[in-house]
Parts: structure tokens; sequence; C-alpha cells
């Protein structure tokens, strides 16, 4: 299939779901990526801040970037002006961070609270009890310049089908639960980023808005280019 071809397919599957598809980027270069956003496509998500900097001012500045890569509050400043969406807050104080570096910028930026859904040590997140208490804190409800609009979790890496739908299940229900516990009232609180290019058939099971895909729209990296 070339590439409208495997968009088309993977988007048909979304609308059943009401999911949205970012198309994850990183290490793409920008005409593999000029490629994909010709055939339509609006939203892509990067791991790494320069890569995203750098493709941010060589992009059309109609793409909306999701940062989906482990965040450092150092780098923060670099994204603020124009990041659509961050999915990793995995701490208070970046999320602090977040909330100065936006009101710098004169902006509300949009976040999810990353979750650890699974018992891998590389996987960051925050446990449920520190997700609680997060959102109880008098530091997180005296921020105005941030807006927690859902939750994400990255499942394990593993062949066994039961163990990853347990764990977007369990998300799932986390994320019902902060929902009526927190943000009932709040409409934009609506978003679970769940499911990559292995896993999100199962992901759009148990409830994922939106899905990071890579290797499914780019295709598989070629390392014998470097």
């Amino acid at each position: 299939m070339n590439t409208f071809e495997r968009l088309q397919s993977i988007n048909k599957e979304l609308e059943n779901h009401d999911a949205q598809l970012i198309a994850v980027s990183k290490t793409k270069s920008i005409e593999e990526i000029l490629e994909v956003y010709n055939e339509g496509q609006r939203h892509f998500g990067e791991n790494q801040v320069q890569e995203l900097n750098e493709k941010h001012d060589k992009l059309p500045n109609d793409i909306i970037w999701h940062q989906i890569g482990s965040l450092q509050r150092n780098k923060v400043k670099y994204i603020a002006p124009y990041i659509g969406l961050i999915h990793s807050v995995d701490s208070l104080k970046l999320l602090q961070e977040i909330n100065k570096q936006a009101l710098k910028a004169k902006r509300v930026i949009d976040c999810l609270l990353q979750i650890q859904i699974s018992d891998e040590d590389t996987k960051a997140g925050l446990d449920y009890a520190d997700t609680i208490e997060l959102l109880r804190s008098e530091e997180y409800q005296a921020m105005k310049n941030i807006r927690i609009i859902g939750l994400m979790g990255i499942a394990s890496n593993t062949p066994n089908i039961k163990m990853v739908k347990e764990e977007f299940h369990d998300l799932k229900v986390l994320f019902s639960g902060i929902k009526e516990s927190f943000f009932r009232k709040e409409d934009s609180f609506k978003e679970l980023s769940m499911g990559m290019s292995s896993d999100y058939k199962i992901a759009l099971e148990e409830g994922s808005t939106m899905v990071r895909i890579g290797s499914l729209i780019f295709g598989e990296r070629d390392y014998s280019k470097n």
C-alpha cells in the first residue's frame, strides 16, 4: 500500500470509534512528513524537543504538534509558544513548569496526565495515587495556563493480548473515575491517548480517543541508511 492507502485504511477504522490519529513522525524527514501532510493529516507527534522545534520551523503552520515523549522541565520553554498537546505530563513539577511557560507565552496549554499502566521499568508515568494527589493539590488548582483534557498510557510491550487489554481497560476505568470526581462539568476532559502501531486495535476496543501511530503510516525505519 502507498501512503494514501495506509492512511485511508487507518482512518476508516478510527471513524468507527470516533478517535483521532496522531501520526508519529519522530526520525522522519521533512519530505516524508509532507507526503503524509499532503494526504490530509494534520496531527503529528514527536518525542524529542530539538527535533520537534526543527520540524515546526520548516513545516506548514497549520500542523498541530503533539509532544508524546518524555519531557524535561528545562525544555518546556522551547515548545510552549506553539505546542498543541503535551501527552507526557508525569509530575506536578512538570505541570508547574508548563503553566509558567504558558503564562509567558500568553496562552493555555492542553495537557494529558501520563499514567503508568505497565510494570516495565522503561515506562514513565504517575501511579494512580499520585494522580489523585496531584488533582487535589492546591498547586494544581491554582494553575490558570494549563488545561488537563485527559490521560495517556503506554501498555506493556508484549505479545500477551490479555495483559495489554487489561492495562488499557484499567486506564479507561481510571479515566472514568477521574472524569466523575474532578471534571464532571468540563466537556474538555475527554481524551484517552492509548494505543500505538502494535496495539491500537485493542486500545480502540477499550475506549481510546487518540492513537499514536508511526510505522504503519511511514513504514518501518530503514536502519541500513544509518
